[in-house]
């Protein structure tokens, strides 16, 4: 009977185990790995035709707002209910808007999709490294604000991603191995990523690859002008990442 009782019991975990590896505990669905291998591809090349300045168009009107909790507020009418995590870190989240949807970083590690008026999902996509959340208390929080450049998703979160994800979809086109946490910078052909690595990043937005990559004093939001990023009180050129001035 005791060895019944014990093979039932790894009978259980094996079950649990499995589950978790293909179901992600936080939000219901099947999920499928971020990363299909764990390497960074830098070419060490320089980045071509970079405009002097980036078009200024505004974003479009948000007025929806997000909590904490996960909780996605149309004033005092709630539009999503995410779970909530204790193990996050303070922040001011903010959803944006396009072409009549919501999209929200959450705390959890994902993005979603929300049809406001019908508080429908639309999607899920999950912005972190699986291995991240084998050890209970991972923190995957994506806080640095989402970009929609020509009809692409960038978002980049605290478990080590930064995607490129299809609007219509919800369908990763890829995804580089680095944690982000301040505002980042798309163009057409290159986003620039301070991530918390302590690296700026120049990712080619068509396939994720990296044009260079340079170390950074500090974690602040890169500001570009005239071909060069400066990030805090560095300069470093845009073409190629080599430091003007530290």
């Amino acid at each position: 009977m005791r060895h019944a009782y014990r093979f039932f019991i790894a009978a259980l975990c094996a079950v649990v185990l499995s589950g978790c590896a293909e179901h992600d505990p936080i939000l219901p669905g099947v999920r499928t790995p971020v990363f299909n291998t764990n390497d960074i591809r830098v070419m060490d090349a320089t980045v071509e035709n970079l405009p002097d300045t980036i078009d200024s168009t505004d974003a479009p009107e948000c007025p929806y707002t997000q909590d904490s909790s996960n909780v996605i507020w149309d004033g005092d009418r709630k539009i999503f209910s995410g779970f909530p995590t204790n193990n996050s870190v303070q922040s001011n989240q903010s959803p944006i808007c396009a072409n009549g949807y919501v999209y929200a970083g959450l705390t959890t590690g994902e993005v979603v999709k929300i049809a406001p008026k019908s508080r429908k999902i639309i999607w899920i996509a999950d912005v972190f490294r699986h291995s991240n959340m084998t050890g209970g208390a991972s923190i995957v929080d994506i806080i640095a604000p989402l970009v929609i450049h020509k009809g692409a998703l960038y978002v980049g979160g605290l478990g080590d991603a930064f995607c490129r994800i299809n609007t219509s979809s919800g369908d990763k086109k890829w995804c580089v191995n680095i944690g982000v946490a301040v505002p980042f910078i798309v163009m057409d052909n290159v986003a620039f990523v301070v991530a918390t690595d302590n690296n700026l990043y120049a990712i080619r937005t068509t396939d994720g690859a990296v044009y260079w990559r340079t170390p950074v004093k500090n974690q602040v939001a890169p500001i570009y002008s005239n071909k060069i990023i400066s990030v805090g009180d560095m300069k470093i050129n845009a073409e190629n990442g080599e430091i003007i001035s530290d």
